[in-house]
This record gives C-alpha cells, sequence and structure tokens, in this order.
C-alpha cells in the first residue's frame, strides 16, 4: 500500500499539460503594452504581468453609459484568461 504523500506527490508529477483554444493566448503569454480581445468581445491592454494580469479595459459588450466606470478601466484579471492578441 501506498503512502498519501507517495499518492500526492505522484499525481501532482501526472498532471495534465493545459493549452489555450486554438487560435488563443493566455494573457501571461503577451508582452507588457499587448493589445487584446476576448472571446465575449472585449478588448483591452496588459499593463503589468506579476502573478495575476493588470489590464486596462477600453471597450466592453456589456457597457452602457451608466455602467461604463463598472466594465472599463483597470482591472486585475487571472493570468490564465484565454485572449486572441490584436496586431
Amino acid at each position: 500500500m501506498l503512502s498519501s504523500q507517495t499518492l500526492a506527490t505522484k499525481a501532482l508529477k501526472d498532471s495534465p499539460k493545459w493549452k489555450p483554444a486554438k487560435g488563443y493566448k493566455y494573457l501571461e503569454d503577451l508582452n507588457v503594452g499587448s493589445l487584446f480581445k476576448t472571446q465575449s468581445g472585449t478588448r483591452g491592454v496588459l499593463v503589468k504581468y506579476i502573478v495575476d494580469a493588470v489590464v486596462i479595459i477600453t471597450e466592453s459588450p456589456y457597457t452602457r453609459t451608466k455602467d461604463d466606470s463598472f466594465y472599463l478601466g483597470k482591472i486585475r484579471v487571472s493570468s490564465k484568461t484565454e485572449v486572441k492578441e490584436i496586431k
């Protein structure tokens, strides 16, 4: 019988290698200053990346004039967010 430590170590070594969807990249793979677009149509600029990503959202399909300050501007998002880089 294997110990719980051995099982945990083996499970961590056998973890899957996740990749973004075809045509997409993770935010962590972009250079600072890169423009991006998400699948939902939100557009933004990558400001910095440490563990999470700090981005400035410039355009969102969810905005209405009264909600602009909520959806637009500087926010923190996961570095594993899938985006398309805008060239």
